[in-house]
């Protein structure tokens, strides 16, 4: 049986498409990021599937556990807390490991976080390039910025809360004080998208800063 990865709402559970409810129903075992994290959102649907973790940390031994799985014909699903698995998520691994022993994949189209907050942005929305969470070294994270630096493409990247501040500082300095839209909880009562040039969004969160962000910056 092919590995069915599932993407899941980042918001709104009304995001979720029928065709990935009927699939998790029919799975004999979810592998999910946090088990803590999707029992609710299974318990909401009414589907009762067994879960096990796969997570950053156990996403190599845990993946060889789930190939022998759908080598005996079991159905396996794959699902991070939100979005879509692999991006900015584990699922890579279980991926490139059931290519290299010819085994099927089914990827779901769904909810992800950064193609609203692009279009949202109002900035250009072709070409972009989507890098994710940036370094939490500094001088990693400045090696990262320098080598994107040069790009015309709109840039996005996630951004965790309590880096906000010093990431959008540190953005400023290295891209430049460019037009840029920080999107924050998307799909949720408390979405909203502020927009400005990259160190004024950086003061927009001095005092603080809750939820999912994500950051969208202009081209060179």
């Amino acid at each position: 049986m092919p590995l069915a990865v599932i993407p899941t709402p980042v918001g709104n559970l009304e995001d979720m498409p029928p065709r990935a409810l009927r699939m998790l129903a029919e799975a004999d075992i979810i592998a999910c990021e946090d088990t803590r994290t999707s029992l609710p959102l299974l318990r909401h649907f009414g589907i009762s599937v067994p879960l096990v973790s796969y997570h950053a940390h156990n996403e190599r031994e845990r993946a060889g556990q789930l190939l022998a799985m759908l080598g005996e014909g079991k159905k396996v699903a794959l699902v991070s807390d939100a979005g879509t698995p692999g991006i900015s998520d584990p699922g890579y691994e279980i991926i490139k490991r059931c290519i290299e022993e010819g085994i099927g994949i089914t990827v779901l189209p769904g909810p992800t976080a950064f193609v609203p907050a692009l279009v949202m942005s109002g900035l250009k929305t072709h070409p972009f390039l989507f890098h994710g969470f940036l370094p939490d070294k500094t001088g990693e994270r400045e090696k990262t910025l320098q080598a994107l630096a040069a790009l015309d493409c709109t840039l996005i990247f996630y951004v965790s809360p309590h880096k906000a501040e010093k990431h959008l500082g540190h953005c400023a300095a290295v891209l430049g004080d460019r037009r840029a839209a920080l999107v924050r909880e998307i799909s949720k009562i408390y979405e909203e998208a502020r927009r400005g040039t990259l160190s004024e969004l950086a003061r927009s969160v001095e005092g603080g800063v809750r939820g999912e962000l994500v950051l969208v910056v202009d081209g060179a």
